[in-house]
């Protein structure tokens, strides 16, 4: 995003699908899963007060805010995925159900816009127990306990199969787990035609679980189990696998008749070291429990603990009541799972106070997901006079200005200062709050405040060189009267921000304007208030174009006016009345990412009503956005395709060129790493290894960083792989140098969503590495879903470097499918511009559609690479 935002949320933990090895533009039905905490999320760490979003690695998600966190990281247990189904994330407000489909079209219509389509290729996983009758049922419980005590920081649905035992039957262990979905099942083979999940993890109410499961929850290939033993006691792979023991299995591998558990073929088989699944009967003689054991199973074993003593110890660990569960698993240190915290913390017992660092973590568990109001009513009774809680305060001070309730922010973070260990955080925040109200003198006073707390806090540097910045410039008296000006509504980056934040809004003013620069167009920040002064200025233009990039996003930086990025109260929508253009926005929801959406949803309809023109950048946002729309006003919902992917069209300085540098240009992202990886970034890193050595065979393999942050791929890469890239950072460039660069290599391998757009329409091939819906929607859109690799693909490696190398051996007949495909798109265009002039008045800046285009007016050194928010004084 742009502006660093101590406010945003980090993304959900991660949701599974399906994996397939077609395109990731084929989109099979998936259910959504919950939001992590804000502290100690899976791949993204957002310090309380830092304002800097900063990813973490996939192994090791670190809370900045506590000592405690509340989600583990991408490569960790913290997945979720539910039941295609009977989806029902923890805490969440809506059920979902959907059913496996295909989508044939661009154009994907689901049950639900928060009922997440799968397309990104995410595995979904579940764990599996079969319970023969009711005397199971308490082994069940057993495990559960042990499941969540031994790994607090997973939590993954948990299918439990069983003859027909009726639904009050798992009451008592619904209570231990927030994902328990019981199935009927003929018996326990059943495991292995699990619908609507890709990995299974076949457990017993035999069994208790000792430590982590990472390293099943990886397994990627075949039927994984501790063969059965041969003839000289030790397991012999020949012999299949038992019917009583753990069982990882990857759906994909089973064939079209699933096998039973007995007549698994060897070569599908993937050996396990018998500490995942150990035989508890081999303890005989009171020997201790090896301390590597993953699985202890007690399969077989008779009903005297005589001579297995240490054995049944382990086990009755978990023999526990609910109260006594609940609270050994609060006490346990390091990460837990939200889903698991939320589910056993609340609600606290009526004869206890919780401890204050405890409703904090629930608070950010709370603001995570969305519910700032759930996380302001527990702070609020937590600080009710109790000034001396600053960490508290500053928490319950983010909430409350993502509800929009300004001033009780403000009074909250004052509170958090006079803390010397939180005042720089907190004057950070305070600083965001009042250049949210337009207030950048005061703005920058709390800047300084910080700086002169903590001269090193990089989020208070950051915001007094913006507003110094801003001051500094004024406001230059416009060359056009404001009623020949546009108001332009958008995410302007500035720094060392996204780079495609930067390029994209001059890429939508050169739409509809030669002259992009500030003498005709007025800016209006997508996360300022709009308030009655700013509601003045832009009633006072030609006309209002709102977008592009992805302002349908709830948690970047939330507030309680619209429920998505522009910051604006119905009834000033209401009021204006210069003609308003949605143009090229994108519904940029994650795969799973589950929010409320109450707030979002009216703001979107009253949007929509006033809007004379409403385009969206690829139709599945289109179709997303219509589910939300009353059938009235789906109809205005148009498709316009992000103007970066029309750059050649609109500048002819980025005609072909004479020649390109023999490079290859790679791009990561880290933001909501969780949602991204989901427990696959071990495998991803190294088949992204592999294809980077097998392509630089052909050409030199760079490195395009579109944040700082981009560059941990770099990082772990040299770390785990040995594998060192030169880095390009894109986000020290100005917008033409982005262009350039992006004009004259050979082909771009990007999972950002301009880092594929802005080569694209610069007439550059380009690979998708789609970790996020909107990648698979713009290459369904332009008909090249192959031009996709999910980063979840199993053979990622091979086929990315088998697309890259056919790129570079016809690179002529490369670009001139990335020339054809274009054409489609500008056609969209210009239609919808024809339109548009209707609104506005103004020339077609590109004469008859045949006709090249104007070149853009030469850009001020300041305008050049970043257009920056001004003051609104």
């Amino acid at each position: 995003m742009t502006h660093p935002d101590p406010s945003t949320t980090p993304g959900p933990a991660p949701a599974a699908r399906t994996e397939s090895t077609s395109a990731p533009a084929t989109a099979a039905a998936s259910a959504s899963a919950t939001v992590t905490a804000d502290s100690g999320t899976a791949g993204t760490a957002t310090a309380a007060g830092s304002g800097t979003t900063t990813a973490t690695t996939p192994a090791t998600a670190k809370a900045a805010d506590s000592g405690t966190t509340t989600a583990t990281a991408a490569d960790s247990g913290a997945t979720t995925a539910t039941t295609p189904a009977t989806a029902t994330a923890a805490d969440s407000d809506t059920t979902t159900a959907t059913t496996p489909a295909t989508a044939t079209t661009p154009v994907t219509v689901t049950a639900s816009a928060d009922d997440r389509r799968a397309v990104t290729g995410k595995r979904r996983i579940a764990f599996a127990v079969h319970v023969a009758d009711a005397g199971e049922l308490p082994g069940l419980r057993t495990l559960l306990r042990s499941l969540a005590l031994s790994d607090p920081a997973l939590c993954e649905d948990v299918v439990v199969l069983h003859p027909g035992l009726p639904d009050a039957a798992f009451d008592t262990a619904r209570r231990l787990h927030p994902r328990l979905i019981p199935r009927t099942a003929g018996g326990r083979d059943d495991v292995f035609r699990l619908d609507g999940y890709d990995t299974v993890v076949a457990l017993t109410p035999d069994m208790v679980v000792l430590g982590r499961l990472d390293a099943l929850l990886r397994l990627r290939t075949g039927v994984a189990a501790v063969p059965r033993p041969g003839p000289d006691g030790a397991p012999d792979p020949r012999g299949g696998v038992p019917d009583d023991g753990l069982l990882v299995i990857q759906r994909q591998d089973l064939g079209p008749v699933p096998p039973a558990a007995k007549d698994v073929p060897e070569g599908i088989l993937v050996p396990l070291d018998s500490r995942a699944d150990f035989r508890a009967r081999r303890l005989q003689d009171d020997l201790p429990v090896p301390e590597d054991v993953v699985v202890l199973n007690f399969a077989g074993v008779p009903a005297t603990r005589t001579g297995l003593a240490p054995a049944h110890a382990a086990r009755d660990r978990f023999d526990l009541d609910d109260e006594a569960f609940r609270a050994a698993f609060l006490a346990l240190p390091g990460a837990k799972h939200p889903d698991l915290l939320l589910h056993l913390a609340l609600p606290f017992p009526d004869r206890s106070r919780p401890p204050i660092d405890l409703v904090r973590q629930l608070a950010e568990i709370h603001r995570g997901r969305g519910h700032h109001d759930r996380a302001v009513a527990l702070l609020s009774e937590a600080v009710a006079g109790r000034p001396d809680l600053p960490r508290c305060h500053e928490t319950l001070g983010v909430c409350l200005m993502a509800l929009s309730r300004y001033e009780e922010a403000e009074t909250h973070l004052l509170l958090a200062t006079a803390s010397p260990a939180f005042a720089p955080r907190a004057f950070g925040q305070l600083a965001r709050l009042a250049w949210l109200l337009g207030r950048t003198e005061e703005a920058r006073g709390y800047a300084l405040a910080g700086l002169e707390a903590d001269p090193t806090d990089a989020n208070c540097r950051a915001w007094y060189a913006r507003t110094s910045a801003m001051g500094s410039t004024g406001r230059a008296s416009a060359a056009a009267p404001p009623g020949e000006q546009l108001a332009h509504v958008a995410l302007f980056a500035d720094g060392e921000e996204n780079a495609g934040d930067k390029v994209l809004p001059e890429a939508v003013r050169s739409c509809f304007t030669a002259d992009t620069g500030p003498d005709r167009w007025h800016q209006q920040h997508a996360h300022l208030l709009v308030d009655e002064a700013a509601l003045e200025r832009l009633n006072a233009r030609r006309a209002v174009v709102v977008g592009g990039g992805g302002l349908f996003l709830p948690d970047t930086a939330p507030n309680g006016n619209s429920g998505w990025q522009w910051n604006i109260p119905d009834d000033v929508l209401a009021r204006i009345t210069a003609p308003l253009a949605v143009f090229a926005v994108g519904y940029n929801v994650f795969d799973g990412q589950r929010y409320r959406r109450e707030r979002f949803a009216a703001s979107l309809r009253a949007l929509v009503e006033r809007s004379a023109f409403f385009g969206l950048r690829n139709h599945g946002s289109v179709a997303r956005v219509r589910e939300l729309l009353p059938e009235s006003l789906r109809e205005k919902v148009r498709y316009q395709p992000c103007p970066t992917t029309v750059a050649r069209h609109l500048d002819p300085r980025l005609a072909e060129p004479a020649a390109r540098e023999d490079t290859v240009l790679v791009n990561c992202a880290y933001d909501r790493a969780g949602l991204r990886f989901g427990h696959d970034y071990g495998h991803f890193l190294a088949e992204m290894a592999a294809a980077i050595r097998a392509v630089s065979a052909s050409a030199e393999v760079r490195y395009a960083a579109h944040m700082p942050a981009d560059e941990r791929f770099v990082d772990d890469l040299r770390r785990e792989h040995g594998l060192t890239l030169p880095v390009e950072p894109l986000y020290l460039l100005s917008n033409d140098a982005i262009r350039d660069l992006y004009r004259r290599t050979r082909l771009v391998i990007g999972m950002r969503g301009h880092a594929g757009m802005i080569p694209f329409g610069c007439g550059t091939p380009v690979i998708s590495l789609v970790s996020h819906p909107k990648l698979a929607y713009f290459l369904a859109d332009i008909d090249r879903p192959d031009w996709g690799v999910s980063v979840h693909e199993r053979a990622l490696g091979d086929r990315l470097a088998e697309r890259a190398r056919a790129v570079l051996d016809d690179h002529t007949a490369a670009v001139a499918d990335v020339h054809d495909r274009q054409r489609l798109l500008w056609s969209a265009t210009r239609d919808n511009l024809a339109r548009l002039r209707e609104l506005t008045g103004l020339p077609d800046p590109f004469g008859d559609p045949g006709a090249d285009p104007v070149v853009p007016s030469p850009r001020s050194a300041a305008e050049d690479h970043v257009t920056r928010p001004r003051d609104r004084a």
